[in-house]
Order: structure tokens, then sequence, then C-alpha cells
């Protein structure tokens, strides 16, 4: 893996510019991105705070496995291994990543945290305020700091004076501690429902999954088509006839769970997905809810020293909370004095598209597409390495 502050030799600094394009991140999209822009003549250096690529796949929980299909999961410029299995580990994506930064000689400098980007003073270009008192002048910047980027546990009324244990889903890392123990899931987003599978495989005693709204649940793959593949041909297809092709879908490939505190969604799949809600895959929560494995019950409204209570105004008492409740983006000190996030804190373009307000600026990994995170991420690395070249040379024509 590439991990010095000096230039690759394979780097390529254009006649005409002599700042490099920083990209802010040293994840999938963050690597995907540098290799496009260097595969087009640009100089790309890659801030990463920690002290390796990958960070953020490192603190997957042990149990993870793409739900996207290793072939449509590379990123350009090198396939993923055929020994690493259609649905790739954990593990086998952090060995890739690194492989990734090793094969094209990425510049990489890691250990350097960007704190905030702001204009460059003489009006081209972006100002980076980094770790150290750094400050770094590049011609365009991409911020590919990740989805999963800060976790996020509600303030839950009561919350601190729980007496049991209360983590949030990014410690979880396998089901040893919790042998023989109580444990409560709350969140059923992916992450959520395969904690509580690996849960009930590992040991603990009693599981128990916290539902506030039903998700949609698809099977990975059924008779050997992906559900990835679905995803992408309906990618592009209006939200409502989506919804509607894919109500017969779930009947007749995904049990009627009601009778066990999981009834069907009452919105349609694509509508959820365009809110930010992606479909649970199912590998092993249908199986284990059905055989009482993982029993669902009611939303968290809060904790009564060692008890959990549940929107039906029920009490339990569980040895140990694990939070699977999601990330925020954390993009406001960073970017949100510029007026490129929206009410949610989403940037407002990603992709090739730059906010009117701050061109030069670039966004990748910041939704959650139906067709799977990488692929996009693969795609979006390439046009924007196309609209920043582009630029490069409107500026060497222009002077």
């Amino acid at each position: 893996m590439a991990d010095s502050s000096s230039a690759s030799p394979r780097a390529v600094v254009p006649a005409h510019e002599d700042r490099p394009v920083y990209v802010v991140g040293g994840g999938p999209g963050g690597l995907a991105a540098a290799y496009a822009l260097r595969a087009r003549g640009v100089r790309a250096v890659v801030l990463e705070k920690s002290d390796r690529v990958g960070a953020s796949w490192r603190r997957h929980y042990d149990r993870l496995h793409l739900h996207t299909t290793r072939r449509l999961s590379a990123l350009p410029g090198l396939p993923m291994p055929r020994s690493f299995g259609r649905w790739v580990s954990r593990d086998n994506v952090v060995r890739y990543l690194e492989k990734y930064a090793e094969h094209h000689q990425l510049e990489i400098v890691t250990g350097v945290e960007v704190s905030r980007i702001d204009p460059a003073p003489d009006g081209t270009g972006w100002l980076l305020h980094a770790t150290g008192g750094r400050e770094l002048t590049g011609s365009a910047v991409v911020v590919a700091t990740g989805y999963n980027h800060t976790p996020r546990v509600p303030d839950w009324p009561g919350r601190d004076a729980f007496t049991g244990e209360l983590l949030h889903a990014g410690e979880y890392r396998d089901a040893k501690p919790y042998a023989g123990r109580d444990v409560l899931v709350v969140g059923t987003g992916n992450t959520g429902a395969e904690i509580a599978v690996d849960l009930a495989e590992g040991g603990a005693s009693r599981v128990r999954l916290s539902v506030r709204t039903a998700p949609h649940i698809l099977r990975r793959s059924t008779a050997g088509w992906a559900t990835q593949y679905t995803g992408v041909l309906v990618r592009r297809l209006p939200v409502g006839l989506v919804d509607r092709l894919a109500r017969p879908v779930a009947r007749l490939s995904v049990p009627d769970l009601s009778a066990y505190g999981l009834p069907r969604p009452g919105t349609g799949l694509y509508s959820r997905v365009k809110d930010g809600s992606i479909p649970v895959q199912d590998v092993g929560l249908i199986d284990a809810v059905r055989k009482g494995r993982v029993e669902v019950v009611a939303a968290v409204e809060g904790f009564e020293g060692g008890k959990v209570v549940l929107a039906d105004d029920s009490r339990i008492e569980p040895d140990a909370v694990i939070a699977a409740t999601g990330y925020v983006r954390a993009l406001e000190g960073l970017v949100g004095h510029l007026g490129v996030l929206d009410a949610r804190g989403r940037p407002v373009v990603h992709g090739a598209r730059t906010p009117g307000t701050a061109p030069g600026l670039y966004f990748t990994g910041f939704t959650n597409p139906i067709s799977g995170m990488l692929r996009e991420l693969a795609i979006d690395a390439q046009k924007i390495a196309k609209a920043v070249a582009r630029q490069a040379e409107r500026t060497r024509a222009a002077g």
C-alpha cells in the first residue's frame, strides 16, 4: 500500500497546473477517484485521517459480506480476485483496497485530517485546513469521507442512566462477548438485521430486534439472480413504476412475517430507497424470525434504570443494547459554511456535478443507491475525473 507523503513516480503533473487535486478520504470512493484522475494525467493526492486506507471497512463487524456481487463491486482499473467468491467478505474488501492503492501507486498521505475547506485566497482552487496547522491549496477537491462517518445514537430519555451495556453497532465485532446473554438490537437496516442473526447463531440466550418502521426485505439472490442485477436494471425507471413491480415480486419471494411483528411495508420499495432507506438483504433474518431465534419488538422510546421502555409501553430488561441506528455524514464543519449541503446535511450534488456556488468541489459516496454503493462509486470516479480533466483543458486553453 502506498503510505507516504512523497509523490508517486507515476504521478503526472500537467504543465499548466502546479496544484494537485486533493481527495479527502482513503476509502473506496477516494481511492477510485484518485486512480481515475491519475489515469487522465491529473495529479491526485489522497488525504486520509487514519494510518491506513479503508479505515471504516476495518471497523465493521466480522460477519460482514458485501450484498453486491464481486464483479459489480470492483473499482476502476483492478478486478476483484475470483478467489474472493461471489459475496466478498469484509477482510477481503480491506485486502482489495490495500492492493488497489499499491497496484496503482496512488499518492496517499495518512494521518492527515482535513477540518475545513475554503476557497483559495487568490480566487482559484481550494484551501484545505488540516492536521498540525497545515494549509494545502488544490486546484479541485473531491470529498469522499464516507457514508458511514460518525456513529449516531439517539438521545433517548434516560439513556445516560441505563445500567446495562449500551453500544453502537460500529463497536460490535462478533457474538462471543454476548454468549448466554439477553441482547436487544435496535434498528432494522442491514446492519441491525445481520447483527441480530449473528447473535442468535453465536449463542446469545435471547435476541430481540426493535423495529420502528418495518423494512422491505429482499432475498440477496434468487435462483442465481442477484438482487443487485435488478437494482441496476430499474434504477432509472420511474419510482412509482418500480414500487408497483416490486410488490408482487416480494410476495412471491419473501414470506409474510406479519404474525412475527414484521408486516409488509405500506410504502413502496423504491420510494423508501429514494428517501434513504435501503431494503434489508436477507442473510438469515427471515429464518431466524420464523423460528423464534430473533424476536421482533416495538421501537425504543427511552430507558428507566436498567429497563428499556418500548413504544407499546412495555418494558424489557436486556443485558446489552446494540444501537444499529446508523451514521451521520458529519460534513457541516468541513463544508457547511459553503452552502453545499441540504437540510439533512447531505451534499446537494454528487459525482461529476459541482455546486454552482462552489465550482471544483466534488462529492462521492454520499448516496446509498439501489444498484450498489461500490458500483456507483466506480462510475462516479470516472465521471469526476473526466470533468476535472475537461476543466483543466479549458483553463490551459484560456491561459
